[in-house]
């Protein structure tokens, strides 16, 4: 009989609690945004016939009723916590690294060899056609292995790297991954973003001057600003848990000089910093003003020369720094453009023609790098 009772009162609770969380989320509503994961949430999916029949309905309730669960964001820091108490090395996706750091986990049996050569081909085009630089950046498993958890998997970023520039040629190829792992012990990602810090894109910037052979500008390390000490990124958002929050530095020789920069043919600022990011959860956005399709931008430098850049976000805490080598930069985001690639570029290109820049995150490139000529 108690067993049978225990049963039932087991029964009794989670029916409870069920009607508990239902009420809330009636009473709630839908979310749209999730602004600690920083992104679109489901919405409640169209009932039909066909979308039951074929199994459609089915996944995307599932998936609504995820997104849409009332103290959703508190029971990720439970359960990341409890998996903590369990000795996981890996969270949703994420290393639980040394000192701090969240390392996202990008395993090997992810990227085939044909998704490789698939991207390379289309890069090595790219490359040929427009006598491009290509800048691919390892991402933080790959640089700060001293930091993973023992016996962390990861993609072997180099291996790809190698493969890249034999197939491109070493004169359109820059090395920023001996560069990063000669400074791995400086602050160069994000504990808590999957994102390169200011100073890591600053040691890019240095091997991107070698390789064009130019003079880099005399930035100072020692003087960077600080736009905000409590950045919690995307790789938080994942866990939820407390954490002390990055800085996001920038460097103030940026600003000295005037600047006007477009944003898709329609907001013009004169800066390439936007304070108002810094009061949300998405901070990264400081630079450039997150991502846009088409960035146009013109600097206070007066030397005809014209730079194109495609790019992923990485690129955004870049950019910035390339603007005393440039009269013009243009930037293409190819997640949201539309329509051909190379008669966008023949539209901006001067007579004098203009250098071409493709930066990219290696693990980016390998899920979206993708072009229409």
């Amino acid at each position: 009989m108690d067993e049978k009772r225990n049963a039932i009162l087991t029964v009794a609770i989670i029916c409870a609690m069920l009607l508990v969380f239902t009420a809330a989320d009636l009473f709630n509503g839908d979310r749209i945004y999730s602004e600690t994961e920083n992104r679109v949430l489901a919405s409640r999916p169209e009932f039909s016939q066909e979308s039951v029949k074929s199994g459609e309905f089915g996944a995307a309730y599932e998936e609504y009723i995820t997104d849409q669960f009332v103290g959703r964001d508190k029971w990720i820091g439970i359960k990341t916590a409890s998996d903590i108490l369990m000795q996981k090395k890996d969270i949703n996706g994420v290393y639980l690294g040394q000192d701090g750091y969240l390392i996202e986990q990008h395993l090997p049996s992810a990227y085939e060899s044909v998704q490789v050569t698939k991207r390379t081909a289309l890069l090595e085009k790219l490359v040929h056609d427009w006598n491009a630089k290509v800048m691919l950046v390892p991402t933080a498993d790959n640089v700060l292995t001293d930091k993973l958890p023992a016996n962390a998997a990861y993609y072997d970023q180099e291996a790809l790297l190698a493969y890249v520039e034999e197939q491109i040629g070493e004169s359109h190829y820059i090395d920023v991954f001996s560069v990063l792992k000669e400074h791995s012990q400086e602050e160069i990602y994000y504990r808590t973003d999957h994102h390169w810090t200011s100073l890591g894109a600053y040691y890019g910037y240095s091997v991107w001057a070698q390789a064009l052979g130019v003079r880099p500008y005399d930035y100072s390390v020692s003087r960077m600003r600080t736009a905000s000490e409590d950045f919690l990124g995307t790789l938080h958002s994942r866990l939820n848990l407390p954490m002390k929050g990055d800085e996001i530095t920038y460097f103030p020789e940026t600003i000295k000089r005037p600047v006007t920069v477009t944003y898709d043919f329609e907001e013009t600022m004169d800066t390439y910093y936007q304070e108002s990011y810094l009061e949300t959860k998405n901070k990264y956005g400081f630079f450039l003003d997150d991502n846009h399709a088409f960035t146009e931008i013109h600097t206070s430098y007066r030397n005809g020369k014209t730079l194109f850049v495609i790019k992923d976000s990485y690129a955004n805490s870049l950019i910035p720094l390339l603007t005393p080598h440039y009269q013009t930069i243009y930037v293409v985001d190819l997640r949201y453009l539309n329509g051909s690639l190379y008669e966008f570029m023949q539209t901006y290109e001067p007579e004098g023609g203009m250098d071409v820049l493709v930066v990219y995150n290696c693990i980016h490139f390998l899920e979206d790098f993708q072009y229409y000529e």
